[in-house]
This record gives C-alpha cells, sequence and structure tokens, in this order.
C-alpha cells in the first residue's frame, strides 16, 4: 500500500518546483515577455493550488475549478495566437471536469480523486 505521507512530501516537492520555476525568470532578471509572465503565473498559482490540495483533500474540486479558471482566462488574454485558444480550451475542459465532479457525473475511476 502506498504510504500517505510520502504522497504528501511529493505534493509540496512538486508545488516548491513550480513556484520557484514561476519566480525565476523574475529573479534572473530575464526580458518579461507576456509568455515569460502568463507561464509565471500560472506555474506559482499551481504551486499554490498543489499546497493547498495537499493540506485539504476536500478542496480538490474547487483548486480544480479555480485552476481551470486561472489557466483560461491568464492563457488567453496575455498569450498570443494560437496558444491562447489552446490554453482556453484546456482551462475549458478543466472547469467542465470540476463541475462534472461536483455533480458526481465522472465514472468512478476519476472521481475517487475528488472525493477521498
Amino acid at each position: 500500500m502506498a504510504n500517505v505521507k510520502l504522497f504528501k512530501m511529493l505534493g509540496i516537492f512538486v508545488a516548491v518546483i513550480l513556484i520557484v520555476v514561476g519566480i525565476l525568470p523574475i529573479v534572473r532578471g530575464d526580458v518579461l515577455t507576456n509568455n515569460t509572465i502568463a507561464t509565471s503565473i500560472i506555474f506559482i498559482l499551481l504551486g499554490i493550488a498543489y499546497l493547498i490540495i495537499s493540506y485539504k483533500p476536500e478542496w480538490t474540486k474547487a483548486v480544480f475549478f479555480f485552476e481551470g479558471i486561472v489557466i483560461g482566462v491568464v492563457g488567453y488574454s496575455i498569450l498570443d495566437i494560437p496558444y491562447n485558444y489552446g490554453f482556453a480550451i484546456i482551462g475549458l475542459i478543466i472547469i467542465t471536469i470540476a463541475i462534472l465532479a461536483y455533480l458526481m457525473k465522472l465514472p468512478k475511476s476519476i472521481l475517487k480523486f475528488f472525493y477521498r
């Protein structure tokens, strides 16, 4: 059986890596373009989402819904064509999955990730 504490530590490790990768271009003094800003925002918010889900697993659906909105809006509004359309579609897919998880309309194999 998998060790829950190990998965929690791995989630925290991934969250820290995502936040560091999101902040790194700003700290290094790279030229900030729209692509860099959008990527940094998405990485930082994904890292924060991992931290929240690690400590509050019952918030998984809400955080997933919020991340779908962030990825869709930030990607669509900041990135250039055709990437903005791709991120908007990915955001809509994530939002749809979160809504279906709230309604419990997903297959049980997927719902187990939202209801523990």
